[in-house]
C-alpha cells in the first residue's frame, strides 16, 4: 500500500491540470488586452506623428513664399476660416487645408480679434489636417 501511495505523489492529477490551465487561461486574457491596447496606442501614435510631419512640411512650403506674395493672398482671402489655394487639392486623404489672412498684432481697432484690424506687416498661416482637431500655425512678418 505503500507503493501505490507513492505513485500517485508523484504526478500531477488531470482536475490538478486542468484547474492549471484555467488559472492560466483566465490570467491570459487581460494580458493579452494589455498587449492588444499598447500595439493600438503604436499605431495610433505613428499616425500622428505622420500627420505632423506633413503639416509642418506644407507649412515650411507655405512661408518659403516671398512675403509679398503671402501678403497678396493674405489680402485676398475672404475670412480666416476660408482654405487658400495653398491646400492640396479635393479628394487628397488626409487633405491639409491652409489658411492665410491678416493678422492685426497690435489689437489697433481695440476689438481684441487678431482678424479684424490691419496690421500690414503681419500674416498669420495655419495648416489643418482636415476632418481631425489637428493643426499648426504660426505667424510671419516682412522683417
Amino acid at each position: 500500500m505503500r507503493a501505490r501511495a507513492e505513485r500517485r505523489s508523484s504526478g500531477l492529477s488531470y482536475v490538478e491540470v486542468l484547474v492549471a490551465t484555467a488559472i492560466l487561461a483566465a490570467s491570459l486574457v487581460p494580458a493579452l488586452d494589455a498587449l492588444k491596447a499598447g500595439l493600438d496606442g503604436t499605431r495610433i501614435h505613428e499616425e500622428l506623428g505622420a500627420q505632423h510631419h506633413r503639416m509642418f512640411s506644407k507649412l515650411e512650403e507655405v512661408l518659403a513664399e516671398p512675403f509679398f506674395i503671402l501678403s497678396t493672398v493674405a489680402a485676398t482671402s475672404p475670412g480666416p476660416t476660408t482654405p487658400t489655394p495653398y491646400s492640396d487639392p479635393l479628394g487628397a486623404d488626409p487633405r491639409r487645408l491652409v489658411y492665410v489672412f491678416r493678422y492685426d498684432g497690435d489689437d489697433a481697432d481695440g476689438d481684441g480679434d487678431p482678424f479684424t484690424g490691419v496690421d500690414a506687416g503681419l500674416i498669420w498661416v495655419r495648416v489643418a489636417m482636415q476632418g481631425t482637431p489637428h493643426a499648426v500655425e504660426t505667424l510671419t512678418s516682412a522683417d
